[in-house]
């Protein structure tokens, strides 16, 4: 009974995990690169708390933009401690990039990060999947050097252009 059922089972619950993984980019490769990167200027929200709750705070200074009718370019994220040595919970400033002319909406802050050399990790992979994705990858490299990764350490993410499609996540540490 069990071996007429398996081929069942693949189909309606396997394969559908297989093509939604295969679909947030959860078989691309990361690329670490050793460049130059930013200035950054940024308008962000302060966050302490589970890094699984910071998605909140992203959409809270989202809403902020739309209410001044400004627009928002990339996601910025300076991750300031590792969630892993303080118990799973993150210090963070949470936000989007602003142009060189724009105004920082009401109740915001404004943050800078200079031009500097980086470590650079990026993969193409739905915001979901791509940070432990980049994370994990850039450890790999470090740590064949018998380096780790140092915070502070700044996100980005650049949504797709076009609905359907996936992003582009960078994940940057200073050298």
């Amino acid at each position: 009974m069990i071996k007429k059922q398996w081929p069942a089972f693949l189909l309606a619950f396997v394969l559908p995990i297989v093509l939604v993984y295969w679909w947030w980019g959860g078989f691309n490769q990361v690329q670490i690169t050793e460049t130059e990167a930013g200035p950054y200027r940024y308008a962000y929200l302060d966050y302490e708390g589970p890094i699984s709750n910071m998605r909140k705070t992203q959409r809270a200074v989202y809403k902020r933009f739309v209410e001044a009718g400004a627009e928002t370019g990339d996601s910025v994220n300076l991750i300031m401690n590792d969630p892993r040595s303080s118990g799973g919970k993150v210090r963070a400033r949470v936000g989007y990039a602003l142009e060189a002319a724009a105004s920082v909406p009401e109740g915001l802050e404004e943050g800078h990060v200079p031009r500097r050399a980086v470590y650079a990790a990026s993969v193409q992979a739905a915001i979901l999947l791509a940070p432990s994705k980049a994370y994990q990858a850039l450890h790999d490299s470090l740590q064949s050097s018998g380096r780790e990764i140092a915070m502070p350490t700044v996100e980005i993410y650049r949504p797709a252009d076009r609905a359907g499609r996936i992003g582009t996540f960078t994940l940057e540490m200073d050298r």
